[in-house]
């Protein structure tokens, strides 16, 4: 037994072809010939979770076993990447805090709503990092309803970010200060974010390619996207920036990653310029 739990399935050029286009379909990642070594390193635990002598095994186990979808989910957990960390690229944020925010409660100051969705939220410090931002705008009162979603494809990553429980890694931007107001100290040595911003948040489980899914998603003032679509090819990019621009009420803003942009992929955004950084902004007077 010892001998066997050391042994390596190696995922042969057809295998992985099947497998990253099978993953490709479901989820818009995009693995080319580099990422073949990933996925067999990634994948070996699932195999012998199972008692698969090959890969090819597996991939019909996610084609057409009655558990499939269960499997898939665990898969995707395991083949994304999810890092992140509370004020992850401070320059935006502070455009986001300093010039976004006071334009839309200017804005909205009619109807007295904001919707703030966080797509690929991961582990969920980005959307918590947006509720503390609005918190301490002083921008939206108690007649202020401000619903922020984060969204996922992972469902692991999700029940982390519900729970709301950081260990000291999710802090490396936070000064001392932030966390001492809106952190406990748990037994564990981790740190427990206060209801009065984790009642901000809500998450969903949501495939940015799944359009279906996609519909459930109601208008919102602002989509933050960040260092999501760099792991899509340039359909799949195209896809979901377009279903972001259907979401977006006229005038919303896109945040993308500091690494990403909309060049090659769409023009119908407009390119605002702000202190700062540079973000996406939907026309006014468009519609879907």
């Amino acid at each position: 037994m010892l001998f066997e739990s050391a042994v390596r399935i190696e995922l042969t050029d057809e295998e992985f072809r099947l497998l990253a286009a099978f993953i490709y379909d479901h989820a818009g990642l995009y693995f080319d010939g580099g990422s073949r070594f990933l996925l067999e390193s990634r994948l070996q635990n699932r195999l012998k979770e199972h008692h698969f002598d090959s890969f090819l095994k597996y991939y019909h186990y996610l084609l057409y076993h009655q558990d499939r979808l269960a499997e898939l989910n665990r898969m995707i957990d395991i083949v994304t990447t999810n890092e992140t960390y509370f004020y992850r690229e401070r320059n935006q944020l502070d455009a986001f805090a300093e010039e976004i925010l006071p334009e839309m409660a200017q804005r909205n100051s009619g109807k007295k709503s904001l919707r703030i969705w966080s797509a690929g939220c991961s582990t969920g410090e980005e959307p918590y990092t947006l509720a503390i931002l609005c918190s301490e705008s002083g921008l939206f009162d108690d007649s202020w309803q401000v619903d922020i979603i984060g969204t996922d494809i992972s469902q692991r990553v999700l029940k982390t970010a519900r729970k709301a429980v950081f260990s000291q890694s999710s802090f490396r931007a936070t000064d001392g200060e932030a966390i001492d107001r809106y952190f406990d100290r748990t037994e564990d040595g981790k740190y427990s974010l206060d209801d009065s911003i984790r009642n901000m948040v809500h998450f969903g489980h949501l495939n940015l390619m799944d359009e279906k899914m996609m519909g459930l998603i109601r208008e919102c003032d602002i989509i933050m996207c960040r260092n999501v679509i760099i792991y899509f090819d340039q359909n799949a990019k195209a896809r979901a920036i377009n279903s972001f621009y259907r979401k977006l009420v006229p005038g919303g803003y896109l945040l993308l990653g500091h690494s990403e942009s909309l060049m090659n992929i769409t023009t119908v955004f407009k390119l605002k310029h702000l202190t700062r950084v540079m973000v996406y902004q939907k026309p006014e007077g468009t519609q879907g």
